[in-house]
């Protein structure tokens, strides 16, 4: 298993900056954002100078490019905003194998117009998950021409909300390209902990075969989000559900500043350690 940390954690807009960083802070892999090479997150062009520098740093840096954002408003109210998206993604995909990396992650999105992180009531509508089936298909369709995978993290503000939906995507969809990513404090916000050891071990049961990489972030009692090892998330049992369900991709974490990352990285190695798990180099 890798131990990774997105790459927007740290400044600059270079890869080689922000990938040496991560290397120096204890990591061997990135979630790479297109940001950290200057451009926009999904942005209208990508050279292929400009993607084969992202894993020319991570090799030379010995690290792993372990997904590349491309997050887009999926069911965003404006078919036109969801077509720019997509246009956007397929830019994304086109890029991958020069980046050296075979995950995109998306956003299952929400009918605020605004945020793409933020609840809308619509979102429990037929009509939005008609439009994220139709989004999907087209999306999956893109992964499949480019040999890719699409990792959707099921978050409460989406329309995806809940490891229920997600699976009831991934078979409603029907794509084998189609993948989880699993960040527990994304399925609750306040619970006492036998009720969130319970909520993780449900999702994972349900979404083992498609889990293709963990987040890890935490939450504090009031339900605010908080950085990984922080918070009242039972990491040990986390990780260790993970283990059994024989999960060997990337533990990324996130939401933390760059000066956290050191002591977040020597926080969930020791986790892994705990659980038995050999860390890649």
């Amino acid at each position: 298993m890798r131990l990774g940390i997105f790459a927007k954690t740290f400044a600059g807009t270079a890869p080689g900056t922000v990938i040496d960083q991560a290397r120096a802070a204890g990591y061997s892999a990135v979630q790479y954002n297109m940001a950290c090479s200057g451009l926009a997150s999904m942005p209208d062009d990508i050279s292929n100078d400009t993607a084969a520098a992202v894993a020319m740093a991570a090799r030379r840096a010995g690290m792993t490019v372990a997904a590349v954002s491309g997050t887009y408003n999926m069911i965003h109210p404006d078919g036109a905003v969801r077509a720019k998206g997509l246009v956007r993604l397929e830019i994304l995909a086109r890029a991958c194998a020069a980046l050296d990396t075979r995950v995109i992650t998306l956003c299952t999105g929400t009918r605020d117009a605004e945020d793409q992180w933020r609840h809308h009531p619509d979102n429990e509508t037929p009509e939005a998950w008609s439009d994220l089936i139709a989004e999907m298909e087209k999306a999956a369709e893109i992964a499949e021409r480019y040999d890719l995978d699409l990792g959707i993290e099921p978050e409460l503000a989406n329309v995806v909300n809940s490891a229920a939906k997600a699976r009831h995507l991934i078979d409603q969809l029907g794509s084998p390209r189609l993948k989880i990513i699993l960040d527990p404090a994304n399925l609750f916000e306040m619970e006492p902990p036998d009720r969130q050891r319970d909520i993780v071990s449900e999702a994972i049961d349900l979404l083992a075969d498609r889990i293709v990489m963990g987040h890890a972030k935490d939450r504090i009692a009031v339900g605010i989000f908080t950085t990984a090892g922080n918070g009242v998330l039972d990491y040990r049992h986390y990780v260790g559900r993970l283990v059994s369900a024989g999960f060997e991709g990337a533990l990324i974490t996130h939401g933390l500043e760059a000066a956290e990352a050191a002591g977040v990285a020597k926080f969930l190695a020791g986790v892994l350690a705990e659980c038995g798990v050999e860390l890649a180099a």
